[in-house]
């Protein structure tokens, strides 16, 4: 395996890239998407880089890079909803890289997951994704999961206990906040019928003003491209907002869930950046599994 490093164009801004060469490389390979804020295209605890060549080393090309406005990349950072072009510039240059790429596979966590369900529909080289936990919050989202995993879990710790009984433990605050988040959890609205099934099929961008699990199911709705990996961590509340998604609206996302041959894998003790050793080698030979079997 060798890897190269390059600036590509993207709007007249430069991006840095790098490309993971492996001596007998697949027909698929693998293109990764930073998450949104003060990362770059190594991702936290090097876990891009990592997985990639754990990848590289089973035949996959990857490519990694920073989009504009983040690590070593020219351009002004917008933010995870607006990287399409940059995007589309990475497959670009990553299909000039290895011209015998004839399949490209989108792998993303946290909000990067929801930037390649925005993006993925869009380009037909694009034949699956790879999602890690999801962004899909609202306030509404976050208060209901709060309420339902933060504050219910916390009646197990026996440190919740030892607060309350050595008087550290404050009711009335926390009665507040559970007030609070009660009202907020209620004024979810209904889904906007139809949202999600308008335009499948079309290269339309999709509205940013549709609120989050809306735009990502939208876009979900409309790959067309093939199958899909899920990959959930058990001590993550957002991972649980996105189940809170699914679960609100389960009669549009289940049959969605379905149509693209989605395999989902859960990892109990796993956090939300798969930090240790053992839950990022868990991910990869997951992924490598998945990426063998279709």
């Amino acid at each position: 395996m060798k890897e190269t490093t390059f600036t590509f164009d993207c709007q007249g801004s430069p991006l840095v890239g790098i490309c993971h060469h492996p001596d007998r490389p697949a027909r698929r390979g693998v293109l990764m998407v930073l998450a949104g804020g003060p990362q770059y295209r190594v991702g936290g605890h090097r876990q891009l880089t990592l997985w990639a060549r754990r990848l590289a080393a089973e035949g996959y090309p990857v490519f990694r890079f920073d989009y504009r406005g983040t690590g070593d990349s020219h351009g002004e950072f917008r933010g995870y909803k607006w990287i399409d072009e940059d995007i589309r510039a990475a497959i670009d240059r990553f299909c000039e890289e290895t011209p015998g790429l004839t399949e490209i596979v989108l792998w993303g966590e946290c909000n990067a997951a929801t930037a390649i369900v925005f993006y993925a529909y869009r380009d037909p080289r694009v034949r699956g994704m790879v999602l890690l936990n999801p962004w899909t919050r609202t306030a509404e989202g976050q208060a209901r999961t709060l309420m339902r995993h933060y504050y219910l879990d916390r009646l197990k710790h026996p440190d919740f206990w030892k607060k309350v009984f050595s008087f550290q433990f404050d009711p009335v605050a926390s009665l507040r906040s559970l007030v609070r988040l009660a009202r907020l959890a209620r004024q979810a609205g209904p889904a906007s019928p139809g949202a999600a099934q308008a335009g499948i099929g079309t290269e339309a961008p999709l509205s940013r003003d549709l609120p989050l699990p809306e735009a990502f199911l939208a876009g979900f709705s409309r790959f067309q491209g093939g199958p899909v990996m899920l990959v959930m961590s058990g001590r993550d509340l957002i991972a649980r907002e996105f189940d809170e998604a699914i679960q609100a609206n389960p009669e549009r996302w289940e049959p969605e869930l379905r149509a693209k041959r989605c395999r989902r894998h859960d990892t109990h003790d796993g956090d939300h950046t798969f930090s240790s050793e053992a839950q990022r080698s868990q991910v990869a030979d997951w992924a490598i599994a998945w990426l063998a079997s279709w």
